[in-house]
Order: C-alpha cells, then sequence, then structure tokens
C-alpha cells in the first residue's frame, strides 16, 4: 500500500468490468485527492456509468483494485462504501416522491450521523437546505417539486450524510442556465469549506471545464487521457473522440 493510498480519498487500479464477451472498462486507474472536483467524462458509451458503478460498489470489478482512504474496499457493497466516506447520487435521483423534503434530507443525516441526537440531526438538515437553497420548501413534498429542485433535494441528501467524497451522477441534466450556474458554485463551497472532494459524472462539458479541477476522459472502456481542463482542452485524441459528440471548449 503506497503513502498516497493512505491519504486520498479514492484510488482505483487496473480496473476492469466484463459483461459476458464484453469487456465494458478495461484497465482503469485513478485517484481522487483531497479537495478537488474530479470530472469522469467521454462520449456517449465510453463506460462513464460503468466505472461510477466500480467505484460506488453498485457492481463487483472483474479485476483491479479499489481503495477508500487506503483501505482495500474492492467487492464491497455500496452500503459499507458509503459508510467509509463515498456517497453517490443517481442520474434519475435518489429521493423518496412521497416524503417532505426536510425528511428526505433527514434521511441522508440520519444515515451520516450514527449515533447523534435528533436535534444535532435537524441541525444538518436545516445547514444542508440552505447551503442548496430549499429552506422556503422543506414541507414540501419531493415529488412534487420541479425538476432542477429535485436535482438539488438528492444532492442534499447526499451530503447530509458528511461525506468524504461525493459522487454526482448527471447533476445538470435538466437544469436551466441559472440553476446550473448556482450548483457549480455550490460545489465549489463544499470544496472549499467544508473540505469534500467532488466526483462529477457529466455531459455539460463547458460546466464541467469551468469546475473542475481534473478530468479523467474515457473512450470505448479505456482511460483515454487525463489532466487539467485546459490541457484535455487542447489533447488531440480527446478533440478527434469527441468529433460530431460535444464540444470540449
Amino acid at each position: 500500500m503506497t503513502k498516497i493510498e493512505a491519504n486520498t480519498p479514492l484510488v482505483a487500479k487496473h480496473l476492469s468490468k466484463q459483461f459476458g464477451g464484453l469487456l465494458a472498462v478495461a484497465d482503469m486507474s485513478m485517484e481522487i485527492r483531497d479537495r478537488e472536483i474530479v470530472g469522469l467524462i467521454g462520449p456517449n458509451g465510453a463506460g462513464k456509468s460503468t466505472t461510477f458503478n466500480l467505484l460506488s460498489g453498485f457492481l463487483p470489478p472483474t479485476g483491479g483494485r479499489l481503495f477508500i482512504d487506503g483501505k482495500d474496499v474492492t467487492g464491497r457493497q455500496p452500503e459499507s462504501i458509503s459508510r467509509l466516506g463515498l456517497v453517490r447520487t443517481f442520474q434519475h435521483g435518489s429521493l423518496m416522491r412521497s416524503m417532505t423534503v426536510e425528511d428526505n434530507i433527514l434521511i441522508g443525516a440520519i444515515g451520516g450521523m450514527p449515533g447523534a441526537t435528533q436535534t444535532s440531526r435537524r441541525l444538518r438538515v436545516q445547514e444542508m437546505a440552505e447551503l442548496v437553497g430549499l429552506q422556503q420548501v422543506l414541507q414540501e413534498t419531493a415529488g412534487n417539486l420541479p425538476h432542477g429542485m429535485q436535482r438539488l433535494v438528492s444532492i442534499a441528501i447526499a451530503f447530509a450524510s458528511h461525506p468524504r467524497l461525493l459522487c454526482l451522477d448527471e447533476p445538470l441534466t435538466g437544469l436551466n442556465q441559472t440553476e446550473v450556474a448556482s450548483v457549480l458554485a455550490m460545489f465549489r463551497h463544499i470544496r472549499d469549506n467544508y473540505g469534500s472532494s467532488i466526483l462529477l459524472v457529466e455531459h455539460n462539458m463547458k460546466a464541467v471545464m469551468q469546475t473542475c479541477d481534473r478530468l479523467y476522459v474515457l473512450h470505448h472502456g479505456k482511460l483515454l487521457a487525463t489532466g487539467t481542463p485546459a490541457e484535455i482542452s487542447k489533447n488531440q485524441q480527446v478533440l478527434s473522440a469527441y468529433l460530431g459528440n460535444a464540444n470540449v471548449h
């Protein structure tokens, strides 16, 4: 085990995932350091969702190892990985539609604050509501909210559990420009003021380039490139892979 692994929220080494005869992810290695926002990008079918599921424990790897703060968590169930501080959202939301916004966020606080008092958990709910701008709708039924607000509820649920690494699966989908700008500012605030790291799987390339500290680019299940947004935007292999799919500038 290396010193980097022992002090790094997440290290993946040579992860692979095979479904029958299909190698969906091959030899994927990455690390996410303290207090940084990392983007995982690639054209459609590049293997982003499979990689995301491998990192969060929702799929067991066919090969390779996964470490959280130096602990080998390869093959562990999602609940076990979550308790170590890696918490994820889902592309289509992760909230209880029939419950109030407050009770949804409370679920996250309960999961991440074992043994805490009810008062402490309620304070965490209020803090998260203020962070994401949901103070005025705490008593609303979550499923009745506009799509953009439901996305914010999902983020608040995940962050209420005090994650060391917050993994977000396409959190900007369906948001308007004003909402996108607000959410990106919130991500930077989480990194700078709470000390959490963020892994962002996202198709909005402009947002990714503006917000991420580093990027990993997948193509056909393999790591095509890694670097800062400035480096990636000039990478000819990346530009070729995205040609006709997205604008990486």
